[in-house]
Parts: structure tokens; C-alpha cells; sequence
């Protein structure tokens, strides 16, 4: 007979815990799991705004986070000193927040451990398991519906394979992790609803210890609604623990209502006209005693030494009872309000037509959050969100002065946040990635001594691929189709490389692969270069090489999560699809420099235009034939409709993405089309001599990132 899910329960965290110390133990290793950072983002919405790299200077910025320490966004004389302190810069992270959290947990040679550091935790992970998280594209004449990508699948689906238990195996080490993040002052909010909601709570009893458990929240999402055999369910709960009992707290308050005024601030004063309401001084029945000596006649316990009541009188904050007995005056303009309880129903749900809408399925409002981020943390506290869905609580947190970090899986949630905070004027902030996620992928499916080699082997075999003898393959990542044989006729001999995940495929890589085909074991017809990662400039590559025989395709960024789903290569073979690259084009960027009165320095302004955009092959993303076939009109008709956001970084060093300047679906800043982005954008920065090498990122609907990088020769 199966055991029951409590009896299980003692078993799921402990497995949890085993997960969750192996990370812990990882974080102290040479190969720690890292972030790359993907972009610099100067949230700039408008065209005509003043370029915030001429503002500051740009080279003295480190991307680094230094807990408590000033940001040189906010004080950029910090590079003055002879030790200048790091920055901080908030940040956005795609991918699996385990995985994330273990990278802030180990920390690197430029970003210190947040280990202890983070004050504030809210997560509003799913908990319906037969939720369907689609995203509706909207596109000029037509709507696309995209189902999740394939890694949200199958991280979805894994969550719930085995129902509430396998739920529970998912939170367990995420829950330990963030314990470990929180300061010992820090608190923790977790936002579910009846379908998981008290199981959870056993969860996080033996996680935070059931003596830090602080409230069980009510929250009343939305109004009565009809239910034929049931009561309507209308509220989610939030479970409110603190890491020790020396937790920040700010108590919160609503405003009276009238009602309330009229029956507790029932008098007048007659001399200012002030209302108050009056208590009762008296020590009675209080308990530990109070002090004993005669006022206004009567000599009794009251609740305050004699000094005090003398103090109240000279205030003129003593009421008297017709019997002579005093009261202490409480005036309403003095009072903060109704202090806030457990049961909160008043904050409804988004009002479709609110501005803060937008139109994300799990969205919930800013007012709900602005309440648990004042309660429990202050000005300039770092307050995190692993589960950052619409980037609610990156919002709040930026609006109210606090730091902040967000991660999610998904990459729609991602592009979501990313224009909500650049719509917000947010401070600059950093749009980071998990680093070598595939390694890490494959370490939990192949175990964490497996070689590079072991994983162009199997990428090697899922694109039909035989390996080519060891002593030509050291690296074990070459390949020629399977069924050819070295001796056969012309034009069946197809070489194929596996590049690493390590590395950034370009340059290099190709005319390596091109150098391996016309002379390796006497030649070859053609080869396929099978890459992970790619450089920037990597369509521009492709175009100057201008080889027929060369061919470059996308190995799925996925491609481990669904080998572990299916249990093995052979269960997956003839299922996955090597894509084709996605790139832009631009046309020639011009430089025109401008000379300023006085002692203004000279300034150049940078006119930069799209030319087209080919997305990756539209069999990759995950669609219906209908939808399919509606996107694929699109893109044969207007290209750069596909085009969610773009942004134009004109000093690009290589490394780091900064974008200066941005716009995106939506952004009525530069043009009231809220379907297109704008095609051309002309960016004022300080005129310097020589060439520039400018970078120009694009994101599409589907998450998809191309760029160019183009050097620029002087006016």
C-alpha cells in the first residue's frame, strides 16, 4: 500500500536537506556555479533623454554588489578615494532560482556571498497543478498563443509528476536555501492557496522552526463568486516567519473609517476642537500592580507614577468622569490608524483598467506588497523575489527605496520585468543569466564528475552523428553522420563539431571547423558546427565567411532537461531539432559630432536603424500548426514587428552589455504604435576620437536575443 503524504513528509525533507547541503558544499568548490552578466540596463524610455553615460563615468563602474555599501549609481564621486567602495546595482536573473540561489550563496571574485545578507524574502511560487501557463503575443493584425518553453515545462511538469509530494521535494531545498540567504533579522512571506498551502507549512515549520512561525496571513483576492457546491474560495494565504526573534519590524496601519471615528472618537474638546477619545487611568485588575497615591481627590492603583500624571496635566491630556476619576486623552489627529491584523481585506485584485496592469496571469498588486515590504524592511534593506513572475516586488522595492534582487525561468517573465522597471525609471540594474547552466544541467543528470567530452558525445548522437576515432579526436567533440562511411562517395561526407558550453562559438571555432574539413582524414564535403552559446557578432561571421559548405545550428538550450525527462538517449533520438541561428542586420551607423558653446564638452550624436530580423526557426518555439503558420506570416511580411525590445550600447568593450539607450513593445515614450518598436534611435553621447565599437541587442516576442556589433569609424 502506498504511503500517505504525511507519511512521506519526514522523508522529503530529509532528502531536501541532502540536496540543499550537497549546494552548500558545492559553493566552496573551484567550480562553483556562477551568474554572467547579459546587460547593463540604463533604463532610458525616451529618445531625447539625456544619455546617463555622459552623466557619469562610465569606466569606474564595476558590476559588483557589496552589500550596505554606496552605489556609485547614486554617488559617483565614490571613485574619488583611495579605496573606492564596490557598487551595488540590483539585478534580474533568468533561470532556475535553486540554481541562482546557490551562485549568490558562493559568490565570485567580484560579487561577495549574500549569505546572511538578504532582509526580506517574498515568493508566490505555483501551486495549481493543472494551471496552464500560456503567453498571448500580440502582433500587428493577428494574436499568437506560445505555451511555456520547454524548460518551464518540463520544470513544471516535474514539479508536479507525483502530485503535492513531488511539490514538496521542489520547495524543501529551494526553502533551506533561502534561509540560509536571510540575515538573522531578515523575514520570509510565502504565498500560496488551498491547494498546497498547509502542507507547505509543515515544510516550513522544520525549515524556519515552528517557533518562528509569526502570522498565517488572509488575503481576500477578489469578491464572492458562485460556486454550486461549495463555498466560493476567495483568498490566498501567506505565511509570515522570521529567521530569529530579532526581526525587522515597522507595525502598519490603516486609516479610520468614519464610522469607527464617530463611535471610539466620541469627544470634543471645547477649547481647540480637537476629537479624542479617553482611557481609563485606573490600575485595577492590571496585571505586576501599578503605583498608589491620591489624585484629584481619590487615592487608588493607577497605571502611572505620580511625575507622569503631573506631566499629562501640564500636556492638558486629563479627562475627568463625573465620579472624579482621571482619563487619559488619545486625539485623532495624533493617531496612526487602525494597526493592520492578519485577516487583510482591503486590497482587492488588479482592476482591469489599473496602470500598474499588465495583463500577467499571476500578477498580483503592488499595494499588497508595498505592505509587506514596509512591514519588514527598511530604507536601503535588500529584499529578494525567487519567484519574480511580473516583477511586482522589484517594482515595490525600487519605488521604496530598498535593493532588490529577481529571479524566474521563464524568459517572457524576464522580458516582462525588464520593461515594467525600465517603464518605471528604475535605477540602473544588471539583467544576468545562470552561468554554464548546461553544465549544471548535466551534472545532476550525468553526476558531477562527467567531462565536456561526455556531453558532445551525447549532442553528437542525438544529431545522428557517429564519433570519429579517438586518436583525430582527443576532444572527443567530432563527428560525421551516421550510416556514411569514410570511403564513400562524393558528397556524402559530412564532418560535424560539438562545440563546448563553456565557450562562446564564433570566429574561431569556424575556421577551426573549416580548417578540420578540408584536411582532416584527407576531407570532407561539408561541416556542421552544432553550438551552444554564440558570440555577438556571430551572423556577421557566418556573412563575411561566406561558405556554402559550412553550416551553423543551435544545439537546445533544454536539450539535458529533456533527456532527463525521457530517461535516456535513445528514448529522445529522433526527437530533437538542431535550429538554425536567429540574427539581425543594421544598416551603416553614422557619427555626427556636435560642438557645444563654452566649456561644454563636445558631444556626438549616433543614428542607429534596423534593417531585418530573422528569427530562429519558428519550429523551435513551442506553437500549434495554427500559430505556427500566423507567425510565420509575420515574419516573411515585417520582420522587425517580431522585435519585443532593443537597446544600442555605443562603447561596447566586448564583455558587458550596457545599454544606454532602449525601446520596446508598449514604450509610447518615442511613438504611439504599442505593437512596434521603433526602427531607428539616435543616441547622444560624449564625442571621443577614433573608432567606436557599438553593440545592438535585440529580444523578440519569444525571449530570443540577437545582436551586432559594429566599429565605427570617426565623423
Amino acid at each position: 500500500m502506498p504511503k500517505s503524504l504525511l507519511e512521506q513528509l519526514p522523508d522529503i525533507v530529509a532528502n531536501g536537506r541532502k540536496q540543499a547541503e550537497k549546494i552548500l558544499e558545492g559553493i566552496e568548490s573551484r567550480h562553483r556555479v556562477g551568474l554572467q552578466t547579459r546587460e547593463v540596463v540604463l533604463p532610458a524610455r525616451d529618445t531625447a533623454a539625456q544619455d546617463w553615460v555622459t552623466q557619469q563615468n562610465r569606466t569606474s563602474q564595476r558590476e559588483v554588489f557589496a552589500p550596505g555599501q554606496a552605489s556609485l549609481i547614486e554617488n559617483p564621486q565614490a571613485t574619488l578615494g583611495a579605496a573606492p567602495e564596490a557598487p551595488w546595482a540590483n539585478r534580474l536573473i533568468y533561470g532556475d532560482n535553486l540554481l541562482a540561489m546557490a551562485a549568490l550563496l558562493a559568490g565570485d571574485e567580484n560579487t561577495p556571498s549574500l549569505r546572511g545578507k538578504v532582509d526580506l524574502i517574498y515568493i508566490d511560487p505555483p501551486f495549481d497543478s493543472k494551471a496552464d501557463y500560456r503567453t498571448k503575443v500580440t502582433l500587428p493584425g493577428m494574436e499568437i498563443e506560445q505555451k511555456p518553453t520547454v524548460i518551464e515545462q518540463f520544470a513544471y511538469s516535474d514539479t508536479w509528476s507525483d502530485g503535492t509530494a513531488s511539490y514538496l521535494a521542489m520547495i524543501t531545498p529551494r526553502l533551506i536555501l533561502m534561509r540560509e540567504l536571510l540575515a538573522d533579522t531578515g523575514s520570509i512571506y510565502v504565498h500560496l492557496d488551498w491547494h498546497v498551502g498547509h502542507y507547505v507549512k509543515l515544510v516550513l515549520d522544520e525549515v524556519f522552526g515552528k517557533d518562528n512561525f509569526t502570522n498565517e496571513i488572509i488575503w481576500k483576492r477578489s469578491e464572492a463568486h458562485s460556486d454550486a457546491s461549495a463555498f466560493g474560495a476567495v483568498h490566498d494565504v501567506i505565511f509570515f516567519y522570521k529567521k530569529t526573534r530579532n526581526n525587522i519590524w515597522n507595525r502598519q496601519y490603516t486609516p479610520y473609517t468614519s464610522e469607527y471615528i464617530e463611535r471610539q472618537f466620541k469627544y470634543i474638546e471645547q477649547e481647540s476642537g480637537r476629537r479624542y477619545r479617553s482611557a481609563d487611568l485606573s490600575a485595577s485588575g492590571l496585571s505586576g500592580g501599578g503605583y498608589i497615591y491620591e489624585w484629584n481627590g481619590i487615592t487608588r492603583s493607577w497605571r502611572c507614577p505620580i511625575q507622569t500624571m503631573e506631566r499629562y496635566k501640564s500636556e492638558g491630556r486629563l479627562d475627568y468622569t463625573g465620579k472624579g476619576l482621571v482619563r487619559y486623552k488619545y486625539y485623532l489627529d495624533e493617531m496612526p490608524g487602525l494597526a493592520i491584523q492578519s485577516v487583510w481585506t482591503d486590497i482587492g485584485k488588479i482592476h482591469h483598467l489599473a496602470d500598474e496592469r499588465i495583463s500577467y496571469q499571476t500578477q498580483k498588486p503592488e499595494e499588497l506588497l508595498e505592505r509587506i515590504v514596509r512591514s519588514s524592511s527598511n530604507e536601503g534593506s535588500l529584499v529578494a523575489d525567487f519567484n519574480g513572475g511580473s516583477g511586482t516586488t522589484a517594482a515595490v522595492a525600487e519605488k521604496l527605496g530598498r535593493r532588490w534582487i529577481t529571479t524566474d525561468l521563464g524568459k517572457p517573465a524576464c522580458m516582462i520585468m525588464r520593461k515594467r522597471l525600465i517603464d518605471q525609471e528604475a535605477k540602473p540594474f544588471l539583467y544576468q543569466a545562470i552561468g554554464d547552466y548546461q553544465v549544471e544541467a548535466a551534472k545532476a543528470h550525468l553526476g558531477r564528475d562527467f567531462r565536456i567530452g561526455d556531453l558532445s558525445q551525447i549532442v553528437l548522437s542525438l544529431y545522428g552523428a557517429l564519433p570519429l576515432p579517438p586518436d583525430v579526436n582527443p576532444q572527443r567533440n567530432l563527428g560525421q553522420i551516421a550510416g556514411m562511411a569514410l570511403g564513400a562517395g562524393r558528397g556524402s561526407k559530412t564532418l560535424v563539431l560539438a562545440d563546448s558550453p563553456n565557450k562562446l562559438t564564433g570566429m574561431a571555432t569556424l575556421k577551426k571547423a573549416i580548417a578540420q574539413r578540408d584536411n582532416l582524414m584527407g576531407g570532407w564535403d561539408r561541416v556542421v558546427v552544432l553550438g551552444w552559446n554564440f558570440e555577438p557578432s556571430i551572423g556577421e561571421t557566418i556573412t563575411a565567411l561566406n561558405d556554402s559548405r559550412l553550416e551553423v545550428l543551435v544545439i537546445p538550450p533544454d536539450l539535458m532537461d529533456r533527456l532527463k525527462k525521457k530517461g535516456g538517449i535513445d528514448k529522445l533520438r529522433g526527437q530533437v531539432r538542431f535550429s538554425s541561428l536567429q540574427y539581425l542586420t543594421i544598416e551603416p551607423i553614422t557619427r555626427q559630432v556636435s560642438a557645444n558653446a563654452g566649456d561644454e564638452p563636445s558631444t556626438e550624436t549616433l543614428t542607429v536603424k534596423l534593417k531585418n530580423y530573422v528569427l530562429l526557426s519558428p519550429e523551435a518555439i513551442n506553437l500549434d500548426d495554427a500559430n505556427r503558420q500566423a507567425l510565420q506570416q509575420v515574419a516573411n511580411k515585417e520582420p522587425l514587428a517580431l522585435i519585443e525590445y532593443w537597446a544600442v550600447d555605443p562603447d561596447y568593450d566586448g564583455k558587458v552589455f550596457r545599454s544606454v539607450w532602449q525601446d520596446y513593445r508598449g514604450n509610447t515614450a518615442n511613438d504611439a504604435d504599442v505593437l512596434r518598436v521603433v526602427t531607428q534611435a539616435q543616441v547622444t553621447v560624449a564625442a571621443k576620437t577614433g573608432a567606436r565599437k557599438v553593440c545592438v541587442r535585440v529580444v523578440d516576442v519569444f525571449g530570443f536575443e540577437a545582436e551586432v556589433v559594429s566599429t565605427v569609424e570617426a565623423a
